[in-house]
């Protein structure tokens, strides 16, 4: 069945998953449903301590079994262990049939592939692999399928119950034996646990997991004792030095920064540049510039954010140092100096369900005037891939990518024309994750396109006359190709080995397993 980007949903995958197509942004607006809720264990009679001696133990007293969904969060990204640790003793416990429904899954989860090789792991829940997990999948070893959920998404999956979590486990940097947990004051600080958080609410079981136990009460908490079960202390949970990943670094190349530019350019000469605007940049190298830029134009013109939100980096951080924003709304740190502005008391934690479900009475993203985001590949749609690469493999994730797109006034994507050699411009892209309808602007080191559906867009930018280099994205796509050449079509086989969903739950596209490279022989 074609879905509302032109995407062909095979109906046995419809069949086996019960959904529908994609049908646009505001299909399921004004849906009402009735929220899930776990089974809770009473705790009456108590010691006054929910430690216990290992994972082990916590894994015999939540009844583990065959065919359980175990959730993880992901604040310690390319520093994580939980994940690891966790599923080696399931590993060594015998249990079988294991879905994972993480927020996301990254390198440092590479070792989980001889688990998904042996049946350990047969299905995957995330906004996305990277690694040897995104290989594995895409070259069919998984014997399940791998949903992609954006972060809203994921929120969205668990409160109405289609994802049910028998268990799952929270990584914290500090917890007392009661079960208070805390991104913040240990050894190994994340900053906030907001994708948890939704964990602890609906997980019939909770295990906090720490390398830090402090005094009870370890108050003010970011995970309540009332949600956790059981507290598990180890000698260490992540390496916060790996929160900080190459891709949250500012950037020196002189390409991104002049995108950075033009992207710092466009924004101030929108009508919503003015007196208590609201912002979201990503973590790429230009979108870094981008907020470091437009920083000194709020300046130079005496204008004040009113909040910034998502993953935090330190230039949006900055702002709160130097007075320029009211507010930070947090719900993930992507660098040291992220996490620890956590402890100003204008940088708020809030949960993956307030930043961006779309089954709730309101997200945060939908009072966002701009979202600057990246993205792997841009059609002349405007739909974006953030998960596929253009060779077929599984290398990304959604994050909050369609949520912030879907929710923002002006929605902004960086990319160079090329990545590599690869048009990032393209006639289609290898799979869409966030829909065109979304994203009103691309930028690229060779031009900008708007969005034909935003003709004011288009007329502001030409009634105050602003140099800058737009062209049609038909003009960038086919600049690309005449650099590059026209790509080949990635040839893929039969089996689908994982989907995209749309926020809403809808199927945007579907991820088929790639064909091994065929040597000739001459």
């Amino acid at each position: 069945m074609i879905n509302a980007v032109g995407r062909d949903i095979p109906e046995e995958i419809l069949e086996m998953t019960g959904k529908e197509v994609f049908h646009g942004n505001n299909y399921f607006d004004g849906y009402v449903f009735q929220k899930a809720s776990p089974s809770t264990k009473c705790v009456i009679n108590s010691n006054g301590s929910k430690v216990i001696e290992s994972i082990h133990e916590a894994l015999v007293k939540c009844e583990i079994r065959d065919g359980m969904t175990l959730g993880f969060h992901h604040h310690f990204r390319d520093g994580d262990y939980i994940v690891n640790m966790v599923m080696k003793e399931v590993h060594e416990m015998g249990i079988k049939d294991i879905t994972i429904c993480a927020s996301s899954l990254g390198k440092a989860h590479d070792p989980l592939v001889k688990y998904i090789e042996d049946g350990t792991i047969t299905n995957t829940q995330s906004s996305g692999v990277r690694g040897k997990i995104g290989e594995a999948i895409s070259n069919g070893k998984l014997k399940g399928l791998a949903i992609m959920r954006s972060h809203g998404g994921r929120v969205r999956a668990i409160e109405t119950g289609e994802v049910h979590l028998d268990i799952s486990f929270i990584g914290a940097p500090t917890c007392d034996d009661y079960g208070n947990c805390r991104g913040i004051g240990g050894k190994s600080n994340c900053g906030v646990l907001s994708y948890s958080m939704v964990d602890g609410d609906y997980a019939d079981k909770v295990v906090a997991i720490t390398d830090c136990l402090v005094p009870f009460p370890n108050f003010p908490a970011h995970i309540s004792m009332t949600k956790v079960d059981y507290v598990v202390v180890v000698d260490e949970i992540g390496d916060p030095e790996k929160i900080a990943t190459g891709a949250a670094k500012p950037t020196k190349d002189m390409r991104k920064l002049m995108m950075a530019d033009y992207c710092t350019q466009f924004v101030v000469n929108t009508p919503y540049f003015k007196n208590g605007f609201s912002y979201q940049t990503g973590v790429g190298g230009a979108s870094i510039a981008s907020t470091i830029s437009l920083a000194k134009i709020m300046k130079e013109r005496g204008i004040r954010m009113r909040f910034g939100i998502g993953g935090l980096t330190k230039p949006m951080c900055d702002l709160l140092i130097n007075d320029q924003v009211d507010a930070l709304l947090d719900t993930q740190d992507f660098d040291l100096a992220a996490v620890e502005s956590v402890k100003d008391l204008r940088h708020f934690r809030i949960s993956a369900g307030q930043y961006a479900s779309p089954f709730n009475k309101g997200a945060v993203v939908n009072k966002l005037d701009f979202v600057i985001l990246a993205t792997l590949e841009v059609d002349v749609h405007f739909n974006c891939n953030v998960v596929v690469g253009s060779d077929g493999m599984i290398t990304g994730a959604q994050g909050g990518h369609p949520d912030t797109a879907a929710g923002a006034k002006c929605t902004i994507v960086i990319t160079p024309l090329l990545q590599g050699r690869t048009p990032a411009v393209c006639s289609e892209v290898t799979t869409v994750t966030t829909p065109g309808e979304s994203v009103d602007v691309v930028i690229t080191d060779y031009g900008i396109a708007i969005n034909p559906r935003r003709q004011d867009l288009i007329a502001c930018m030409k009634e105050k006359e602003v140099a800058l280099p737009f062209k049609t994205i038909e003009e960038l796509r086919d600049m690309a190709y005449s650099i590059a050449g026209k790509p080949q079509k990635v040839e893929f086989g039969e089996r689908i080995v994982g989907i995209i969903e749309s926020r809403d739950g809808t199927i945007m596209d579907v991820v088929r397993q790639i064909k091994p490279f065929e040597f000739s022989e001459k």
